[in-house]
């Protein structure tokens, strides 16, 4: 089976805000799988299914796989919900949906999330740093907030510029590609 595509912005699904999952069935379990093995190929440390195109509230999330000497444990979570949050800290974020671009966010420092699992328990987990940082981001994917929507209006502002240009040269690649092909 192919890989999903990320969908990147300015894409208006990921604007969309996502609808809690009921019954955790076969096409649940087969979209947090999906959800792993994009997550593991772009190579990312979290992914939520509306980056996928899918606006129902599941994440996954692994920070450990990525670090040295680290293994695969990942967090599939189901209609995942910050409970408790405390602190703050910035972190220099970035996003498989958002391409090119990397900035500074708050967030909270801690956080306590309550999930359900791919069996229908129940779960809380206590988060701090780079997890908690995750964990939010992907969190607010489902309520359909980037990351971008979190920095400084003009920061954002001169990221919406760069990447329009950059979909406009791809536009404007694949038209020269396309005609020149024609002529062949």
């Amino acid at each position: 089976m192919a890989l999903r595509e990320v969908l990147q912005f300015p894409d208006a699904r990921l604007k969309r805000v996502s609808k809690p999952i009921g019954e955790i069935d076969d096409a649940i379990r087969q979209l947090a799988s999906d959800l792993l093995e994009v997550m593991y190929d772009e190579p990312g440390i979290g992914l939520a299914a509306p980056q996928v195109g899918e606006a129902v509230r599941l994440i996954v999330v692994d920070t450990e796989w990525s670090q040295p000497g680290g293994e695969r444990n990942p967090l599939v979570l189901v209609n995942p919900e910050i409970v408790e949050s405390h602190g703050t800290l910035v972190w220099t974020e970035g996003c498989l949906s958002v391409p090119d671009f990397e900035a500074d966010v708050t967030r909270a420092e801690r956080v306590r999330v309550r999930a359900r699992d791919l069996d229908g328990k129940t779960l809380e987990i206590d988060a701090e740093e780079l997890q908690a940082v995750c964990l939010q981001h992907e969190i607010d994917h489902l309520d359909g907030i980037l990351f971008i929507d979190r920095i400084s209006r003009l920061k954002r502002s001169l990221y919406v510029q760069k990447r329009k240009k950059a979909l406009r040269r791809e536009q404007e690649d694949e038209g020269a590609s396309t005609a020149g092909a024609a002529r062949l």
